[in-house]
């Protein structure tokens, strides 16, 4: 009888989870969750700044109903940012996640262009309602600059969790895992929030 064959299973068993701990089989599925928790932050954040449009809109109507078009771009905006959905599943899909950060781009031009009116409406400007809704969408974008970079910084861990030794073997062979995508600004100043002018 081999020597290996006489060991106790009572010890081989502890040996065996120490290799496979080695390779990343509890780390890897919890830095994918952790990114993937960090996603569902940034998709909550955009959803806020989403469900406070409406309002936003609705109060710069009852000033401006001249500034039509700007009122429509950003409901026409909102409607496409609100259509794309990334589940966590398509973190690893470069066009979906591509897709969603143009159609969150092009809300945050739209809710840029918003803002600008109110330079030409004195009334507006001093108007409480859409102040306070004008401060909770700066707060907002704040927050989602926040939730993006906790995003982009659990998908860096993970992403360098499953590239490098030894826990690339159990990566590739255990998961099949593929580098998650992060979140990066395309539009020309995309990482800023909305300017509001105050003055006249």
């Amino acid at each position: 009888m081999s020597r290996l064959a006489r060991l106790s299973p009572a010890l081989l068993a502890p040996a065996a989870a120490l290799a496979l701990g080695g390779c990343g089989i509890n780390s890897i599925p919890t830095a994918e969750e952790n990114a993937k928790a960090k996603w569902a932050d940034v998709q909550n954040q955009y959803q806020r700044r989403a469900d406070l449009i409406p309002n936003l809109v609705a109060t710069v109507k009852g000033y401006a109903a001249q500034e039509k078009g700007v009122l429509e771009g950003v409901t026409q905006a909102r409607a496409r940012a609100t259509g794309i959905n990334v589940s966590a599943d398509d973190l690893t899909d470069p066009a979906k996640v591509k897709q969603f950060q143009d159609a969150q781009n092009q809300l945050s031009g739209a809710l840029g262009r918003l803002l600008v009116v109110q330079e030409n409406y004195p009334e507006l400007r001093s108007n409480e309602n859409f102040l306070a809704l004008q401060s909770q969408l700066e707060g907002t974008e704040n927050r989602i600059t926040v939730a993006r970079s906790d995003y982009n910084q659990s998908v860096q861990q993970y992403n360098t969790l499953i590239r490098t030794f030894p826990n690339s073997i159990g990566a590739k062979v255990f998961y099949g895992a593929k580098p998650m995508q992060t979140f990066q600004a395309t539009a020309p100043n995309a990482e800023s929030a909305p300017t509001v002018n105050f003055g006249g």
